[in-house]
């Protein structure tokens, strides 16, 4: 027997109401559920942005279709202008290009039943035997049935006999709306018509915590989603709780910069996180309709470095820039000061792992991917040492993007880049406070390590950045507590003592030439330029940062060479 609920409220209209469509709608409010969404989105312009259904196939492959909101695609462009990324925006890196494509239909303001009655059909029609369907929906299934601004919500639960009719007032049509699990198994059976393979997915995680148990809070559409996948035999993967569990084990400032503007949509890294945990949630998976799915997957697996691990030795992991690895392989060329470790450290006691990268900011470490492969890689016990600054003084938004934003503060602003893409940047600070954090978070040891020094010499002096980088690398030891090693000034101190002269001539010229004098002789330190450093200089550098950990009586200091 039908369940029927008439709700006359809605069925009322003041004959000056004006139909609304979603090419109009108005500053948004906060929902029900105290969540404002920040894309009202409009379907005109959005169909110029979100590719034509079917329209990313190559030939005769497969297409892989993403149902959902804005937490899957955020923004009318989806382009994080907003500083707000959706996950799908990231998903197609876990798929082969030449075995399938993957198309993100997903629309902000969407929820299960508008996305339904509105864009489905299109997707609909576009699907061919052996096409996925990921449905990850339901954030905004909330409020009121019929309302003038949205006519978004669905009836809680999966009962398939429960239906509310009303008139909705922004299509100015009767309408019937029907229960969360009702309308998952519209898209399941729509699927499926088609020859096509309907999977479901439940949400993201919301950055909210349960108060009882101090953990991230799982949303109640992941019981609905996981019930109907099993009554009606379609492949289900629990996003909200792969994400929710990752945000639990992140210390509360990383589970904050997972999301952005609000409690609900994600930064690029939140962003990044969900399209993983949804590939991981497919890639291990057990249910035999997903091997051919499975076997279009790629770079699921973590990216690590190989090293040789051994029982009871730790591992050195140093990250920097072009003064930390360099070419490191001719002996008059330039030579990163971590390629000489080796020279310091004992090597049967711990090992040794460059991961530094010539060119690299804090910021293009991080958004490469090299810092991810490092993370990846830690074990509790290892140790890390972290070394930026050369190239953080860079434009922010020329073709490297490679600047960050001077000081230490949790700063941070969308920049238009010169590519015409977006991208959030941070501070200086924040880059390097993000590392230490992450590095902690697998119980190993992080060292904060000062610039290699410059070969510049104002007053007939070493050059000394303490006034900028210096003063930022103290303000995150304080802030963090982490251990520093001054090498800037260890080395710098080193050059003084060699090279530097008390005072110069009063004679401009004279005094001009005493400094070309001193940067020539101290030139025996350094290759081509006044920042690297020649093997001499790197050694010298590997010495400074071995004396360092010595006076600072650092754990790593006891696998130093005798």
């Amino acid at each position: 027997m039908k369940r029927i609920f008439f709700t006359f409220a809605a069925i009322a209209l003041t004959v000056t109401a004006m139909a609304q469509g979603f090419d109009n709608l108005p500053t948004p409010d906060e929902d029900p559920n105290k969540v404002v969404d920040n894309t009202p989105d409009s379907i005109g312009k959005a169909l110029s942005a979100r590719p034509a259904p079917g329209s990313t196939r190559n030939g005769s492959n497969p297409v892989l279709y993403l149902v959902g909101n804005s937490t899957m695609r955020n923004g009318t462009l989806g382009n994080g202008n907003n500083g707000q990324w959706g996950w799908g925006y990231y998903f197609n890196k876990y798929f082969n290009a030449h075995k399938i494509s993957v198309e993100n239909q997903a629309l902000g303001g969407m929820s299960t039943r508008t996305f339904y009655t509105d864009l489905w059909p299109a997707v609909r029609d576009a699907l061919k035997p052996g096409d996925w369907v990921i449905v990850s929906i339901g954030h905004n299934d909330g409020g009121e049935y019929f309302e003038r601004r949205r006519a978004r919500a669905v009836i809680p639960g999966v009962d398939p006999d429960t239906m509310v009719i009303g008139l909705n007032q922004r299509t100015q049509r009767q309408d019937t709306v029907y229960s969360y699990g009702t309308y998952l198994r519209m898209y399941i059976n729509d699927v499926r018509a088609k020859g096509a393979h309907p999977i479901l997915m439940s949400l993201t995680p919301r950055d909210a915590y349960d108060q009882k148990t101090g953990l991230i809070v799982r949303k109640p559409q992941t019981e609905w989603a996981a019930y109907i996948a099993a009554v009606e035999g379609v492949p289900f993967v629990d996003l909200n709780e792969i994400s929710g569990a990752k945000l639990d084990s992140y210390s509360p400032w990383k589970e904050k910069y997972h999301f952005m503007g609000d409690h609900i949509h994600t930064s690029k890294f939140g962003a990044e996180m969900n399209a993983l945990s949804a590939a991981e949630g497919l890639w291990q998976s057990n249910n035999p309709q997903l091997k051919p799915l499975q076997a279009m997957m790629q770079n699921v697996e973590p990216d690590v470095w190989k090293v040789n691990r051994q029982d009871g030795k730790p591992v050195l992991f140093f990250t920097g820039d072009s003064t930390v690895k360099n070419a490191d392989k001719d002996d008059d060329g330039m030579w990163g000061w971590a390629s000489q470790a080796q020279t310091v450290f004992d090597e049967s006691k711990i090992t040794l792992c460059n991961a530094g990268r010539a060119g690299r900011s804090t910021r293009t470490f991080i958004r490469e991917g090299l810092w991810d492969k490092v993370y990846n890689s830690l074990q509790p016990g290892d140790f890390v040492t972290i070394q930026f600054g050369h190239n953080d003084i860079s434009p922010i938004t020329d073709r490297k993007a490679r600047g960050t934003i001077p000081g230490t503060q949790d700063t941070l602003h969308v920049y238009h880049m010169d590519d015409d893409s977006y991208e959030t940047v941070y501070s200086f600070g924040w880059y390097l406070k993000k590392m230490i954090d992450d590095v902690r978070e697998k119980g190993a040891t992080p060292i904060l390590v000062s610039l290699t020094p410059r070969n510049e010499w104002p007053d007939g002096k070493v050059e000394r950045r303490d006034n900028t980088y210096g003063k930022w690398y103290r303000e995150v030891v304080e802030q963090t507590g982490v251990e520093f090693i001054d090498v800037h000034n260890i080395s710098g101190d080193f050059l003084d003592k060699k090279f530097a002269v008390k005072k110069l001539p009063d004679d401009k010229e004279k005094a001009k030439a005493k400094i070309a004098d001193i940067k020539k002789k101290a030139g025996v330190y350094f290759k081509q330029d006044h920042t690297h450093a020649s093997k001499l200089g790197a050694q010298m550098n590997a010495q400074s940062f071995a004396k360092g950990l010595k006076d600072a009586g650092s754990e790593l200091a006891k696998y130093l060479k005798k």
